[in-house]
């Protein structure tokens, strides 16, 4: 037993649900309450017999203290969400929350890092939306992903910035979500999204991540988004700041120096969806990015209908999860770290499916399988 995860699972699940030091001691049966903060402290280990007996209080299962791959409550989320229950959303929450525990079990089993780094942006709740804009053009800059960030960005947060990217079916209604586990920082999308939605709902959790301690989420973003102009605003910034990361000015003048812009409405409407597939947007952040940098007039813009600019849900679906992600589970099996239906429940599919998965990214299946 993980005696240091275990009294830190303990303490903060006590925290949680607002039970006194004094009310968890005597249903443990410890003589005073000195006893469980000395080892809330580290100062004296948990035994068996007591873990089990704080399961019963709490009504957890004992592994909620023990097992690597849960989180028992470490992890904080922010959903975006448009619609579903809250309910449904806490039910999934626990299940993306194995997913983001098992690559940090794994990662420190291999020796990998688990601490993402985070760039500095120069926002606040304050800021304007043309700086938000701004700063998403100097993070498409530093990380370097170059004329067509979409195509880039899931591999330069993973490999640049160490965050985990996993691309996933979701319930009804969730996009996407942003989640911070201590030092790991992880972002997680609704791969049936088209990619347009899908790229800028991977900026927009970016910036998240990115202003957490100067502007944290909501937990679901919908829900609580309603009451405030404050929490709009800063959802507002979140998108320009995408679209500043995803469509920098000179990627975008230089496209439309190569492919001019056409004036007559039905014309400017295919060149605004021939663009937006160039780069992996959608039709509609493109023609307001192209609005903001005085390419169109809003005049015209007005008259360019949504419906107009929507591309065909044609488009193949993206691998499950992410090549690093299913790397590291094929790596659990090799090593003998995780049996082959281990990883199948974690990821929630059966056997024969999780070779399937492991094909989509290329990535050579395990021998047992």
């Amino acid at each position: 037993m993980d005696h240091t995860t275990a009294r830190r699972r303990l303490q903060a699940l006590r925290e949680r649900r607002q039970v006194s030091q004094v009310e968890l001691a005597k249903a443990l049966d410890f003589k005073d309450r000195q006893t469980l903060s000395a080892i809330e402290l580290g100062k004296r280990a948990l035994a068996p017999a007591e873990l089990v007996r704080a399961a019963a209080f709490f009504q957890v299962d004992v592994d909620y203290f023990t097992d690597p791959l849960e989180l028992a409550g470490e992890a904080t989320f922010s959903w975006r969400k448009s619609n579903g229950n809250e309910a449904d959303v806490a039910s999934f929450e626990q299940t993306a929350g194995r997913w983001i525990a098992t690559f940090r079990h794994l990662a420190r089993l291999r020796g990998d890092t688990v601490n993402s780094s985070l760039m500095r942006v120069a926002l606040t709740a304050k800021s304007s939306y043309e700086e938000a804009v701004a700063e998403g053009e100097a993070i498409s800059l530093a990380l370097g992903l170059g004329a067509i960030p979409a195509s880039s960005l899931v591999s330069a947060l993973e490999e640049r910035l160490d965050t985990l990217v996993l691309l996933v079916d979701t319930i009804p209604g969730i996009s996407g979500a942003a989640c911070q586990l201590g030092p790991l920082n992880a972002i997680i999308i609704n791969r049936r999204e088209a990619s347009g939605r899908r790229s800028f709902d991977l900026g927009h959790e970016l910036f998240h991540l990115l202003t957490w301690s100067e502007m944290k989420p909501p937990h679901i973003e919908a829900a609580e988004g309603k009451s405030g102009k404050s929490f709009k605003r800063i959802e507002t910034l979140a998108d320009k700041f995408s679209s500043g990361l995803l469509m920098p000015e000179a990627a975008i003048r230089e496209y439309v120096a190569g492919h001019p812009l056409p004036r007559e409405v039905d014309e400017a409407a295919r060149w605004i969806k021939e663009g937006a597939l160039h780069f992996r947007v959608s039709g509609q952040a493109l023609k307001w990015r192209l609005v903001g940098l005085g390419l169109i007039a809003r005049t015209s813009a007005d008259q360019i209908a949504d419906h107009l600019l929507r591309s065909p849900m044609d488009e193949a679906l993206p691998p499950r999860f992410s090549r690093r992600f299913v790397e590291i589970l094929a790596w659990a099996i090799d090593h003998g770290h995780m049996s082959v239906r281990r990883v199948a429940n974690v990821v929630g599919t059966n056997v024969d499916d999780l070779a399937d998965m492991f094909s989509e990214h290329g990535v050579r299946a395990p021998f047992d399988l």
